[in-house]
């Protein structure tokens, strides 16, 4: 069957617009910038990072995507800063404690025992100028490009038994971390290693009779509270970590100003409803009453952790001229709070 002229011409154009669309579409979609983010927490926060790759998504017309990949899910936690200067991934949010063996100043920025004991002391002491740009300079020095901090929260003992005070956790054994293990040596306190897959088994068998390992949410999502319900609040370290957030620097210097902003401003609100996560978490298994029973070490107590806990710092002020310059600027923080 003859096509008319005009029907030719109507075929032509269909088809011609047909093409110019899909060629539209092949330059959209070669336009788009896409970031492969990989964090250390699991599927927890998943209603999080759907808001946070929303936001970038909708800030930047849909111009920037980000894709997140969980703990493990592409590389091992310990993994993450080297996975991001090699360009395996584009941006890295774990905590300094990952990759201690690679940057000097991870362990102090993750977080020491006596460090601080708020959020807000926290932020303020990494916000500062001084601070900043050690950080910067230490990240820069391993291939990544710094980002900006996130902040952990509760950090305290949970045991079988009530505790009062220092005296009376010489009669327990607690687990605790290397560090935290240095600073109770100084108050005769035994204490012992264990993964937190194990703490159930060794709290409800007695090979120990307390943890310091996080907050009321955590204690609760392994269990604990069936076994130990007397919770401890040290007034030792508050966040008990940091999150630190890296970046490959040929993809981050790659994107505009415009992208750049778009991302700093995501992963600040990204790390602050984390923190908001976590303390309403930490809230809601207190308001429930009947989980845990809460007391708090005496302020005198707390301060003679902060004083024990000098032998740490000065341990991590010893690996490089650079930590003792941070290891300086804490002690300085903690004397101003009256904790030093």
């Amino acid at each position: 069957m003859k096509m008319s002229l005009f029907t030719r011409r109507v075929a032509i154009a269909a088809m011609s617009g047909a093409v110019a669309m899909t060629a539209m579409a092949s330059v959209a979609t070669a336009d788009t910038t896409r970031l492969r983010f990989h964090t250390f927490y699991g599927t927890e926060i998943d209603p999080i990072i759907k808001k946070f790759t929303d936001a970038v998504k909708d800030a930047s017309g849909g111009d920037l995507r980000v894709q997140v990949f969980h703990g493990g899910e592409l590389v091992a936690s310990d993994q993450l800063l080297e996975a991001a200067a090699k360009g395996s991934i584009d941006i890295a949010h774990g905590t300094g404690g990952y990759w201690s063996g690679q940057v000097d100043i991870g362990n102090i920025e993750a977080g020491l025992p006596g460090g601080w004991t708020s959020v807000k002391e926290a932020k303020d002491f990494f916000d500062s100028a001084p601070v900043n740009a050690l950080l910067s300079e230490a990240y820069q020095e391993a291939g990544v490009v710094y980002l900006g901090k996130g902040y952990g929260h509760d950090y305290d003992l949970l045991t079988k038994e009530p505790v009062a005070n220092l005296e009376e956790m010489k009669t327990r054994k607690i687990r605790a971390t290397s560090a935290v293990a240095k600073v109770l040596s100084h108050f005769d306190i035994p204490t012992v290693y264990m993964p937190a897959g194990e703490l159930y088994i060794g709290l409800s068998t007695g090979v120990i009779d307390g943890v310091i390992y996080g907050g009321p949410v955590e204690y609760e999502q392994l269990k604990l509270n069936e076994a130990a319900k007397y919770y401890t609040r040290l007034n030792m370290l508050m966040p008990g970590w940091t999150e630190t957030f890296l970046a490959n620097p040929d993809k981050w210097n790659a994107l505009s100003d415009e992208h750049k902003k778009i991302m700093q401003d995501a992963i600040a609100q990204f790390a602050q409803d984390i923190n908001d996560w976590l303390a309403a978490g930490n809230e809601s298994v207190a308001a429930k009453g009947d989980v845990f029973v809460f007391s708090e070490l005496p302020e005198a107590d707390s301060k003679q952790l902060t004083v024990a806990a000098q032998d740490v710092w000065q341990e991590e002020a010893a690996r490089s001229a650079r930590n003792a310059k941070l290891i300086e600027l804490l002690v300085e923080n903690a004397k101003a709070q009256g904790r030093l």
